[in-house]
């Protein structure tokens, strides 16, 4: 997983994410997103347009920090490309990152765990703090980026964690446990 990702210009920071960090982010209420664009594949600069757009919407909505970390969803357990795409229904985690000076988020990470090809991502990324979550992801005509803020404080985000909790459909005991510490240690403050 390391290789992959350093090509696309992320270090993974091991056994870095905080304790805060939402477990899953899903069923956020619309207007919440504040931010987002969208490229349509005919674009002959398509994986250019998406890398500035993404860095841009990075930079403006806050999901980067002063040493340009954030969380980015990854599978558990998955170490090789091959392995994400065929263990699917395996539940992500946050792994922590550092954008390093080279990057290519949609090109480079797009064709390993970011996505399923050079410019055609499917990921999300969550702030340090929880303050915003930007996800990518590809539809019909092109490929949609947007933020979303306060993940951690939307009904229908907590709605949903708080099904993932009864829930068994992922078969993922650990993520189950994490989801249920992550809810009562946020009722308790």
């Amino acid at each position: 997983m390391l290789r992959p990702l350093l090509r696309a210009g992320l270090e993974v920071i091991p056994d870095a994410v905080p304790a805060s960090a939402i477990p899953h982010v899903l069923g956020y209420e619309r207007e919440r997103n504040f931010g987002g664009f969208l490229v349509e594949y005919d674009d002959p600069r398509l994986v250019e347009r998406l890398n500035a757009g993404w860095y841009d919407l990075a930079m403006s909505a806050g999901l980067l920090d002063e040493n340009r970390e954030f969380l980015l969803m990854l599978p558990r357990g998955t170490w090789t490309a091959v392995d994400h795409r065929r263990l699917r229904h395996r539940m992500h985690v946050w792994h922590r990152v550092r954008l390093l000076d080279r990057w290519d988020i949609m090109g480079a990470g797009a064709a390993t765990f970011l996505g399923i090809n050079a410019g055609h991502p499917g990921f999300a990324m969550l702030a340090l703090d929880n303050s915003v979550w930007l996800t990518a992801g590809t539809y019909e005509s092109g490929v949609g980026v947007y933020a979303v803020r306060d993940p951690a404080r939307s009904p229908g985000v907590l709605c949903a964690l708080e099904w993932l909790a009864r829930e068994d459909i992922y078969r993922d005991r650990e993520f189950r446990r994490e989801v249920t510490a992550w809810l009562t240690h946020r009722q308790q403050r």
